[in-house]
């Protein structure tokens, strides 16, 4: 009989307890959904103390593709005594982390209960998203600017760091050179995936409709939704046709401002639609139905939706600074050198107002090629592998 080949440990002690859909989340779920067989899905528990394979209840998390406004893990009642009564009585039933395994693979910005208890297995390998809690502290939740520091001192337990653009390679390890890490873990740049798209399946605008300007993302200080709501404001001033379509939570402490205008925008009769959260598939309907997308952020790691807009066919409108410059030079994207409401404004109206450009940059988002979850998925196990013990 063929002995099976050892698992990946792959942590998902966050994902797993909660139903949102941010970038993290979603880069999560499709590592699980790729990796198979070929990983054993864990979480560290903090009522039982200790590591332990998923129950059904997360794994049904993992699974749904219901979505929720909320990022906090949520823990039943049930779980959190199930934990308590087997931590108190001995009754652990504590998942050995120390087996034969190839290895311990972590996408999450993970917490200290996670950072302080890393299981024994080599390599450790960690997905590092971004900097900016360190570069944008004031747009960034103050939960996650006090954690920050504490998390990239315990990266250096790893044995191999994947960033997921070159820009979060170099920030990472710009910030261990000025700390003065002798022999910090090694740092590679593997941009992340994203799902296919049948693009002549997926057009759903209707002809003679206003068009739809799309924007996917949370609302929150960094994504900079209050320059794009100010942008639109001064086309639809002007007697702009387009309707302006919202998608993504929002992050209470930095995104209220940005939720204020946009009630107020919507209140004074402005063609403005906000969905909130939405599931992959209504995700899929809202690209088939806009003309083309605007992702505003200030600051991004990767930058999801922008090649997910690309992978639909649809132009995007982003920074050309950062991790999003790196998307800028494949085509179908119009970069921008600021992306203030003036500089908005006027590149949503030249797109609305110049067909044949539109179509232009749409053919050129339907040239590229895009790397799947699943080739991701194999670089990185691949990269893992090639890995040598630090001394």
């Amino acid at each position: 009989m063929t002995r099976a080949m050892p698992a990946i440990l792959l942590d998902l002690t966050h994902t797993s307890h909660t139903r949102a859909r941010t970038g993290i989340q979603r880069v999560a779920r499709s590592l699980h959904r790729e990796l198979g067989a070929a990983a054993i899905a864990v979480t560290r528990d903090p009522f039982l103390g200790a590591w332990r394979p998923l129950e059904p209840w997360e794994t049904a998390n993992l699974a749904s593709d219901d979505t929720t406004k909320t990022r906090r893990a949520q823990w039943p009642l049930s779980a959190r005594w199930r934990g308590r009564w087997r931590r108190a009585t001995g009754r652990t039933g504590a998942f050995a982390l120390q087996g034969d395994y190839q290895g311990f693979l972590t996408a999450e910005l993970f917490g200290a209960d996670v950072g302080s208890h890393l299981p024994r297995v080599f390599p450790r390998v960690a997905l590092f998203h971004d900097a900016i809690a360190l570069k944008f502290p004031e747009l960034t939740p103050a939960g996650t600017v006090a954690r920050f520091p504490g998390y990239l001192h315990e990266l250096l337990q790893f044995d191999g760091i994947a960033a997921v653009s070159e820009d979060s390679c170099t920030s990472l390890a710009d910030y261990w050179s000025w700390l003065g890490i002798a022999h910090p873990p090694p740092i590679i740049a593997l941009p992340l995936g994203v799902d296919p798209v049948c693009h002549p399946m997926g057009d759903k605008r209707t002809d003679g409709a206003s068009p739809v300007v799309l924007s996917v993302g949370t609302l929150e200080g960094r994504k900079n939704h209050l320059a794009l709501l100010d942008a639109c404001e001064l086309l639809w001033a002007r007697g702009g046709k387009f309707t302006l379509r919202l998608a993504g939570s929002i992050q209470n402490q930095t995104g209220r401002a940005a939720l204020a205008r946009l009630r107020t925008l919507q209140a004074a009769g402005r063609p403005l639609r906000y969905d909130g959260p939405l599931s992959e598939a209504a995700l899929g309907e809202a690209y088939a139905e806009c003309a083309f997308t605007v992702y505003p952020s200030l600051a991004e790691g990767f930058g999801l939706p922008v090649i997910e807009s690309l992978a639909h066919g649809r132009p995007c409108l982003c920074s050309m600074q950062g991790a999003l410059g790196e998307l800028v030079l494949g085509g179908g994207v119009v970069g921008l050198a600021a992306v203030d409401a003036g500089s908005l404004a006027t590149a949503i109206a030249r797109l609305l107002n110049s067909p044949g450009e539109l179509a232009a940059l749409s053919a050129a988002a339907r040239a590229r090629t895009f790397k799947s979850w699943r080739a991701y998925a194999d670089e990185l196990t691949a990269w893992m592998q090639t890995l040598r013990p630090r001394a």
